[in-house]
């Protein structure tokens, strides 16, 4: 087979546009055979945007040949190649324009692209930027934008793919055949001459792969594993914690050329121990550099190997999860002197379900035309290799979320020990590793969901280690609060009956009709489901009207600039409900009547159908069925309560985007208060929690933090319950970091302040000019964001210097952070999900720029309601809780400058507020030491010149 891979580069991308350089590489068996490129006079002038891309200018296209004479070239190669370029929409585009306009006629042949196959064949990749890609698989990608170095590296992808494609044992190749069998496409065609092929050069062999159930998989049955250690291996320990901590050292200095011992490190290891030891509450402040995951993990280790008791350690972030996992476990379990065991358990929608898997391929039930067969695709390659079955190891398309969501793994579902693919299961296997660990990494969503399901989920424990502790208290209220998704009701009634073929009732009727068995019974069961049908349109209609309508009361009575995100968000008072609110309780009413009557009946059903299902064989569907009428029962009861609003303890809220109408509302019910819970089910019952964390303290203390989770600080805190600790700096931020306040700044009035905003943007264009990029904005809004986005865009272009925004040149956070250090002179704004979690280290980041300081809208509901109960105690809510949460994100978003101890940079905060008001100093007080310097606006940049230059 012969490829042609094709890179067009163009004045724009709308019809109107022309081509300005072509890159043509032809493929024939694994080799590059020849070469074609050239620049093409356009006719037209190309923009500069296009020039500031691609680096081709006026000028060097001027003598260019013409497009005919440039086809007449390319005509003759591509006869007999299957077409291939990396977005091969757009290059197809401008090539049947280019042959047609020139009188050639069409390219009629296969054309494939290059990203289908890297999906598909490299599940994990997170980005499918060619220059990424390139950099994965060490091509060099010399002028990324230029035809012919992109045609070249496309070549170079095409050969690694066709190698790996060829490479995969043949059944899992029959199976991407398999699910594209019946879809007319390129692709479908391709697979199956690739699959012809296999076929004739492979003999049988079981032995190279593992295969159950025509799959390849990675994993064999779990319970199998043998025990991690031997009795005698406890002996490795030492005789007391501080012999085993100094031989980690050794091992340590051992292993790293360079090691520094770090005090707060040590300080913090020791902590952590005598608070396991001695069955204390610790909190402990760890600032950046600390090396706060070694500092709990090797005590927590250490303590669950000595007395054999579980510990868990609870991160806010799954990044954070995933990076215990992949670097800090396997760096201890090279030092540490005995085998230890670490699992990692995640809430059981991250693992797949092997049997809805099966099923939805059998079934080809896909929903999504072009999209779900290359998600499927991608995940029968992916299963051949995965050991955790974790979505977190796969990066799908836009409508992947979708389709992951149908064969996610959920309790409601769940076969059991009754499924055939019980031993290969992921949960199960996650489950099995969790309950024979010495220690189990999780995250707080899951804490408290296993403390709503009455500890079912995680191994009994004692012990518990939460890091991203100043997340703690926010995460208890989301999940211990009763959320409903607009579309999670409508997809639930979906499931169960989309039309008289889709959905799982139909389902169950055709298979029923179809056996052999029992027709009486079977003709009994069809007609129950047949009466079901018009009262799940009824409630889906009911329910369309009710969102609707909750919808119209939110939009007309919210401002969605008022909020951080744009959406529309507005607070239900059950004493000051708006008046159409008896008519949308009588039609709440009619769906929780509606809904009631459907449950009982189809309980019933499957109950009886339950008790034949092995005869009829429908374990399956019965089991998913089950599942679906659970989770109408939950969405019924969340609307139920929301409605009726009857529980004081809790605040209620409605929230929606401002596009996808009522299909994106959502009915939110949040208890005000947790600290009772997060005693009751903590604090009291646990032995010792250590609470981490680089921001848990305000004016040096950890009062706020204290009373957000209920907890008390002793006045004898050595032998009291809790103990605070907040340990010194690794980092000489006198040194290392300039804080810069010009006193002279305009003060905002009102949001979008055309005088605070325009003299952000060229005070903001001045600094980036002098620090050649390399800055962070951090934004309280997304409105902001865009206008100082557009300005500085402008200001910044003729200096060759690039703005990124978050929400504008992407949404995906991990994707703006790398093109920022990938670009050497650019300048990214971020809102809320930059102030914390954002590692740039090194160069690419010399300068922060904070815009505002990031107080929570005072209107948010919970906001709101936590400073009414705060008034009801006669206290000040502000001092209370809006400083102190706004100074603990503050340091968050300081915290992303200086991340070595090489870094030095600049932090600009432009809000005054910081040396104008009373309460200003709490926000520069709780920063760890840096130089902290006013001045006039026109000072400061010859300032930062002079601190830069002593970089």
């Amino acid at each position: 087979m012969k490829f042609a891979v094709l890179d067009f580069e163009t004045t724009g991308s709308q019809p109107v546009d022309e081509i300005i350089q072509v890159g043509l590489v032809i493929i024939d068996q694994f080799q590059i055979t020849h070469r074609y490129t050239s620049l093409v006079k356009p006719g037209i002038s190309i923009p500069s945007s296009i020039t500031t891309l691609t680096g081709i200018t006026e000028d060097m296209v001027a003598d260019a040949p013409p497009l005919d004479q440039v086809m007449a070239d390319m005509f003759p190669l591509l006869f007999d190649c299957v077409l291939v370029a990396h977005h091969a929409a757009f290059d197809l585009s401008f090539l049947q324009k280019g042959l047609t306009k020139t009188g050639y006629p069409p390219f009629t042949g296969r054309v494939l692209d290059t990203m289908d196959l890297l999906r598909i064949l490299f599940p994990s990749i997170s980005s499918l930027q060619l220059s990424m890609v390139a950099g994965l698989f060490g091509i060099d990608h010399e002028r990324p934008h230029q035809a012919d170095s992109d045609a070249e590296v496309t070549a170079a992808i095409w050969i690694i793919c066709l190698e790996r494609l060829l490479g995969l044992p043949l059944l899992t190749i029959q199976r991407l055949q398999h699910i594209f069998e019946n879809v007319n496409s390129d692709l479908g065609w391709f697979l199956d001459e690739i699959c012809i092929y296999k076929e004739s050069i492979t003999s049988v062999d079981m032995d190279t792969n593992r295969y159950f159930r025509q799959f390849t998989l990675g994993v064999t049955d779990w319970g199998d594993e043998e025990d991690t250690r031997k009795d005698s291996d406890a002996d490795g320990l030492g005789s007391s914690f501080t012999e085993f901590h100094q031989g980690l050292k050794t091992a340590l200095r051992e292993k790293f050329e360079i090691f520094e011992d770090r005090e707060s490190q040590e300080q913090m290891i020791r902590e952590v121990e005598k608070s396991l030891e001695q069955d204390q509450h610790l909190m402990i402040e760890a600032g950046t550099g600390t090396g706060k995951s070694l500092g709990y993990l090797i005590p927590s280790i250490y303590y669950g190997i000595k007395y054999e008791k579980k510990v868990i350690v609870s991160t806010h972030t799954i990044n954070l999860q995933e990076q215990l996992r992949e670097r800090d476990i396997p760096l201890l379990k090279e030092i540490f002197p005995i085998p230890f065991k670490a699992a990692v358990l995640k809430g059981r929608s991250h693992y797949l379900c092997l049997r809805k898997f099966e099923t939805k391929l059998t079934t080809r039930d896909y929903e999504n035309g072009k999209e779900d067969p290359i998600t499927a695709a991608q995940m029968v390659v992916w299963l051949s290799e995965t050991e955790h079955g974790d979505e977190e190891e796969l990066h799908f398309g836009n409508k992947g979320a979708q389709f992951w969501y149908s064969v996610a793994s959920d309790t409601d579902s769940c076969l059991n020990r009754m499924c055939p693919w019980y031993k290969k299961c992921f949960y199960h296997r996650a489950r099995n590793d969790a309950n024979t660990a010495d220690v189990i990494i999780t995250n707080h969503s899951l804490l408290f969901t296993d403390m709503k399901a009455e500890n079912r989920l995680l191994p009994s424990y004692k012990h518990l280690v939460i890091d991203e502790a100043h997340h703690f208290e926010e995460v208890a209220s989301k999940h211990l609060g009763i959320e409903l998704h607009s579309s999670a009701f409508y997809h639930s009634l979906l499931w169960l009956y989309k039309d008289n073929r889709s959905g799982q009732l139909p389902m169950l009727r055709f298979r029923l009709q179809k056996s052999d068995e029992q027709p009486e019974r079977a003709a009994a069961w069809s007609q129950t489901i047949d009466g079901l049908f018009p009262k799940i349109v009824q409630i889906k209609e009911d329910w369309d009207r009710l969102s609707e309508a909750l919808y119209e009361l939110l939009s007309s009575r919210s401002d969605p600039s008022q909020s951080e995100n744009s959406q529309y968000v507005l607070r239900m008072k059950p004493e000051t409900l708006p008046t159409e609110w008896r008519e949308l309780l009588i039609m709440e009413d009619n769906i929780y009547l509606n809904a009631n009557d459907l449950l009982r009946t189809l309980d019933k059903l499957l109950n009886e159908v339950k008790d034949m299902q092995e005869v009829f064989g429908v374990q399956g569907l019965v089991t998913d069925l089950n599942g679906t009428v659970k989770e109408l029962y939950n969405h019924r009861d969340a609307l139920h309560f929301f409605m009726k609003m009857a529980d004081e303890g809790y605040v209620y809220w409605m929230e929606a985007g401002t596009y996808a109408k009522s299909k994106s509302l959502q009915l939110v019910s949040v208890p005000t208060d947790v600290s009772g819970l997060l005693q009751q089910h903590f604090f009291e019952t646990k032995d010792s929690i250590i609470l981490t964390s680089a921001t848990l303290s305000v004016n040096k203390s950890f009062q706020y933090s204290a009373d957000q989770l209920g907890l008390v600080i002793p006045e004898d805190e050595e032998s009291g319950k809790l103990k605070t600790v907040q340990l010194p700096s690794p980092f000489n931020y006198r040194e290392q970091a300039l804080v810069v306040i010009p006193r002279n700044f305009p003060t905002i009035k009102g949001a979008g302040d055309p005088v605070f905003i325009n003299a952000l943007i060229e005070s903001l264009s001045d600094v980036a000019r002098i620090t050649k990029g390399r800055m962070l904005i951090l934004c309280t809004s997304n409105r902001m964001l865009k206008q100082i986005y557009a300005g500085m865009k402008d200001l910044l272009k003729p200096h060759g210097i690039t703005v990124l925004g978050q929400g504008v040149d992407s949404g995906n956070r991990s994707k703006l952070t790398r093109m920022f250090q990938d670009n050497k002179m650019c300048v990214l704004l971020g809102t809320s999900s930059f102030w914390e979690g954002v590692d740039i280290p090194g160069d690419a980041l010399s300068c922060l720029a904070i815009i505002r300081l990031p107080f929570q809208p005072p209107n948010h509901p919970l906001v709101e309601a936590k400073c009414e109960n705060i008034k009801k105690r006669n206290e000040n809510p502000f001092m209370k809780f809006s400083v102190p949460q706004a100074v603990i994100r503050f340091k968050q978003g300081f915290g992303r400058l200086v991340r070595r101890a090489s870094d030095k940079g600049i932090v600009i905060i432009y809000d005054t507020r910081v040396i104008d008001t009373y309460y200003g100093k709490h926000f520069l007080y709780s920063l760890p030491g840096p130089k902290i310097e006013h001045m006039t606006t026109e000072q400061m940049l010859p300032r930062i010149e002079e601190w830069m230059g002593e970089a």
